[in-house]
């Protein structure tokens, strides 16, 4: 009978093992991102001008000064809600009738619980422009774009304090 040695099979560790499937994966990578022509070409044109032909000098047309038309907002058609994050009481309803009478469509005026830095005017993506312009209305200065949970089909304003007084 014979007799059995204290050796057995040593397996690789886990480390060789990542690190062989490290270098195969590099190389499968290198090989199929490699571009073995070059994708530029050079350009030969169709017909090459004769040394005894006049040449012209090439005038750029001139650029036209039109401004683009931006499309106006219409405050009547933008719906706005106002909030009141500031301890000063009654603020929010105060200022959601000076949005009014701006011409803004006001949906209503409340409380707002959280922490905001300033008094912002928060809008969705499509009212961007209108926000900036209610932010103009306000004479704040703080616009961003809205977050949940306010609305996205309406304007929102955050008030941390009193307004600056209307100018005019």
């Amino acid at each position: 009978m014979r007799r059995r040695d204290q050796r057995g099979v040593v397996f690789p560790s886990a480390v060789t093992i990542l690190s062989i499937v490290a270098v195969a994966m590099a190389a499968v990578a290198w090989v199929a991102t490699r571009h073995p022509s070059p994708t530029e070409r050079a350009v030969t044109p169709a017909a090459q001008e004769s040394p005894s032909a006049s040449r012209s000098t090439f005038h750029p047309p001139k650029p036209r000064h039109t401004e683009p038309v931006k499309p106006t907002v219409d405050r009547s058609k933008v719906v706005v809600s106002v909030f009141n994050n500031s301890h000063v009481s009654g603020l929010a309803s105060q200022v959601a009738g000076r949005v009014a009478q701006a011409g803004w469509q006001v949906a209503g005026s409340d409380n707002w619980y959280g922490t905001i830095p300033a008094s912002t005017v928060y809008y969705p993506p499509r009212l961007a422009r209108a926000g900036h312009l209610l932010a103009l209305d306000l004479g704040l200065h703080r616009t961003l774009h809205a977050v949940a949970p306010m609305r996205l089909d309406r304007l929102t304003v955050i008030l941390t304090g009193p307004l600056p007084a209307p100018s005019g």
